[in-house]
């Protein structure tokens, strides 16, 4: 029987991790990523655990292994719409979104610069707005524009085409499905913040200078839409009295009923990045259990020792604006046994982790929790899923995950090779 590609669902981290590691070993792997371009959730980092390197160095090194092997593939704006198992192996249905740009594009800028349209910039969660024409951030891969047709206003798309002298912008594409035949399916569809404006008494998108983790990553991270200047939303100042607010949404029946396992690492990263641009700043952080997993312990020991950081133990009751554009929140000191309220110039809220499946699930016969993660116990022979698919995971733990499914895929596709399967 021919050798079948390894189809691997997401090009996040882990999704990365498992095609490399299998194309590397002598697979075709085909990857199939819903956004413009690779490198998921951790490209939206400004620096990540273990070592707290900016996401480019992680990422950089697995976009050259990709353009070095010829044994990946990848299709970007494109999703699995239907999987049939065949015998040992599996035929799925592709579909792809029209890009507006193809191969041409040499990300010269100049169609972004002649568009007259605008849209939200969801790269950094709305804080802020790009041309209709874009390129998704400036380390993208692939690096090439997209033209967002529903921001497009009348016939704005041709000036991006007049403008392109590479003749980069085609207006004719169409959406498209094509088929394939997989070995084994790696199911790396990542993640997504939990939609914190759910929880009212937060004030997520009611108050302003409520932000979320992800949003602050965004504001710490260089390319961001600060330039890396943590400045507060509404007016551009420089937050000096921040609260971070642990486990909004998550451990609560009514949104999130698990622990999701990264934010207190990722409040007490963030509270180290307020720390070096403001070291006079004095930050509060509202908890309920501090959860730092194994050599993490010692993280929280050097920033529980920073000046002017202080832990509250208590459940927030409620976030309100205050004077101006502060923010007032109210909370139970467990430790004192007292209410007390405090004012901040801007507060984090640590949303949790759902896995994108609960919004998007996999067109696979296999089994979700209540809250849309994978039951691993239910996949069947030659799909694995990986990361936070299953549950709540960091970096490390997701490549770890990995290459383990990508071990399992080899060996599915080796036994589908065989006919042994």
């Amino acid at each position: 029987m021919a050798e079948q590609s390894i189809l691997v669902i997401g090009g996040g981290i882990s999704g990365l991790t498992a095609a490399l590691e299998a194309a590397e070993a002598g697979h075709d792997v085909t990857i199939v990523e819903k956004n413009p371009y690779l490198g998921g959730r951790v490209a939206q980092l400004n620096k990540y655990f273990p070592k707290l390197c900016p996401p480019v160095c992680g990422l950089e090194i697995n976009y050259r292994r990709i353009k070095e092997n010829a044994k990946v593939s990848f299709h970007t704006m494109s999703r699995v719409e239907a999987v049939s198992a065949r015998g040992g192996s599996f035929e799925v249905t592709i579909s792809k979104a029209p890009r507006y740009i193809n191969d041409r594009c040499v990300g010269c800028d100049a169609c972004a610069q002649a568009c007259p349209a605008y849209r939200p910039d969801d790269f950094n969660f709305g804080m802020g707005r790009t041309k209709a024409a874009y390129l998704p951030f400036d380390q993208a891969y692939p690096m090439q524009y997209v033209i967002d047709s529903a921001s497009c206003t009348k016939d704005c798309g041709q000036k991006c085409k007049e403008a392109c002298k590479y003749g980069a912008v085609d207006l004719d594409m169409k959406p498209g499905t094509f088929k394939m035949d997989a070995s084994a399916i790696v199911v790396a569809t990542g993640w997504n913040p939990y939609d914190i404006s759910k929880v009212d008494i937060l004030g997520m998108g009611r108050v302003k200078n409520v932000i979320t983790n992800m949003m602050m990553e965004r504001l710490a991270a260089p390319n961001g839409p600060t330039g890396g200047k943590i400045l507060r939303p509404s007016d551009g100042k420089e937050p000096k009295k921040v609260a971070f607010v642990q486990c909004a949404g998550s451990r609560d029946e009514n949104n999130l009923p698990y622990c999701s396992y990264i934010c207190c690492m990722a409040s007490l990263k963030q509270t180290t990045y307020l720390k070096e641009q403001y070291p006079d700043a004095e930050i509060d952080i509202f908890y309920i259990d501090m959860r730092t997993p194994g050599r993490y312990e010692k993280f929280y020991w050097k920033v529980r020792d920073m000046e002017g950081v202080s832990f509250t133990k208590g459940k927030v009751a409620r976030v309100e604006g205050a004077d101006g554009d502060d923010v007032t929140v109210t909370l139970e000191d467990v430790l004192n046994g007292k209410r007390v309220k405090r004012t901040f110039d801007m507060v984090v809220l640590a949303a949790g982790m759902e896995a994108a499946t609960n919004q998007a699930p996999v067109p696979l016969d296999i089994k979700y929790t209540a809250e849309g993660m994978i039951v691993p116990s239910s996949l069947k022979p030659g799909i694995y899923a990986v990361g936070s698919a299953k549950s709540p995971v960091d970096v490390a733990r997701s490549v770890q995950d990995a290459t383990g499914a990508a071990l399992k895929s080899i060996q599915s596709a080796l036994l589908t090779a065989g006919g042994v399967k």
